[in-house]
């Protein structure tokens, strides 16, 4: 008896170390995720505001990247890069946490039931659940956000709002200035219900499904490769490389290669979500349609230069913070879990050498 209640207990300290680790994940991930949006969330508002330029200004006349960035500074200064950052952060929060909470324990689970699926399937079906619990938060989040960014500051909005009704355009016309991140909400939420909350929720899941899935794939094929060249180094020459900045290196790899690729399908939902009442595409397929028809594969890639430019650094500041989180707080976590599983065991097995 004496026997198996130890070996439980041995058991449940080994668990108690693996539910630790899972439930840092999810503060890890929050913490990353929102560090990263912050830090690029500049090059984020440049992004959407290109994207989006046919719905607010007409197909005529774009702007490139250093065009936009020069209009956004005449017009708005440095307000205007940074309006939508407390949306942007909010949803970053629930999606990092959602994203490594859950991948560490889908990993765990999918190797578990199906063994065949381990490997670089495991990862990406754990990125795309991860990705897929957090959107429910995310999208009215990046809705409210990807709107306050087309707007700017309320004097570039008002003239622009001018502009449009003297050109009898109907992109301004598409809703009121927005003051703030809860006021935006209520005036979407009283003026299209849920639906306006989470409009173009699909086109997200179809852009953000396969971009988290490649990016986790990625990064631990990533992983997996400077491990190798690691082990074939010619003896003797240990090269120790933290993992802060492999985190650092590799995600903004993998983070960067996700975004290019997925960039038609961020190009539709950032339409979709910015266009209003004013419906010019009538669903995600109707938006590659159009988008295909009137501007051909440059409307796809559209914004797919700011997009890698925010994606590689705001990837591996995530990653790093993830990677740095881990390796100085999960160790001393389980350190002292062990320590007191530890004191706990040892009276019972000096009661059992008492008793002999």
């Amino acid at each position: 008896m004496k026997e198996s209640s130890s070996s439980t207990g041995l058991n449940h300290s080994k668990r108690q170390p693996d539910n630790l680790f899972v439930w840092r994940e999810f503060g890890w991930g929050a913490l990353a995720g929102a560090f990263g949006e912050g830090m690029m969330h500049p090059i984020d508002t440049v992004k959407t505001r290109i994207q989006s330029q046919a719905i607010i200004t007409g197909n005529q006349g774009q702007k490139n990247i250093l065009q936009m960035i020069q209009a956004v500074w005449a017009s708005d200064g440095i307000k205007g890069f940074y309006r939508g950052v407390a949306p942007g952060v909010t949803g970053s929060l629930a999606t990092g946490a959602t994203y490594f909470g859950v991948i560490e324990s889908t990993k765990r689970w999918i190797e578990i039931v199906n063994p065949n699926l381990g490997g670089h399937w495991a990862h990406f079906i754990a990125g795309a659940i991860g990705d897929t619990i957090g959107s429910f938060v995310y999208v009215p989040c990046e809705v409210i956000k990807q709107r306050m960014q087309v707007q700017g500051t309320k004097n570039s909005w008002s003239s622009t709002v001018l502009k449009e009704n003297s050109s009898q355009k109907c992109g301004a016309q598409m809703y009121g200035y927005y003051t703030g991140m809860f006021q935006a909400g209520h005036s979407i939420w009283k003026q299209h219900g849920v639906k306006g909350l989470y409009a173009g929720y699909w086109s997200t899941l179809a852009r953000d499904v396969p971009f988290a899935g490649l990016m986790v794939t990625f990064y631990e094929a990533f992983k997996n490769l400077a491990e190798h060249g690691k082990q074939r180094l010619p003896p003797g020459r240990n090269v120790h490389i933290s993992s802060s900045f492999e985190g650092l290196m590799l995600g903004g790899l993998a983070g960067g290669l996700s975004a290019y690729l997925t960039t038609p399908l961020d190009v539709i939902k950032t339409r979709l979500q910015v266009q209003g009442s004013s419906l010019r595409y009538n669903g995600w397929l109707d938006a590659l349609r159009n988008i295909w028809k009137a501007e051909g594969v440059n409307g796809l890639f559209k914004g797919s230069v700011p997009r890698i430019m925010w994606y590689i650094p705001a990837s591996a500041l995530t990653f790093m913070a993830v990677e740095f989180l881990r390796e100085n707080f999960n160790q001393k976590s389980v350190s002292c879990v062990h320590e007191i599983t530890n004191i706990s065991i040892e009276p019972s097995s000096k009661i059992h050498e008492t008793a002999q």
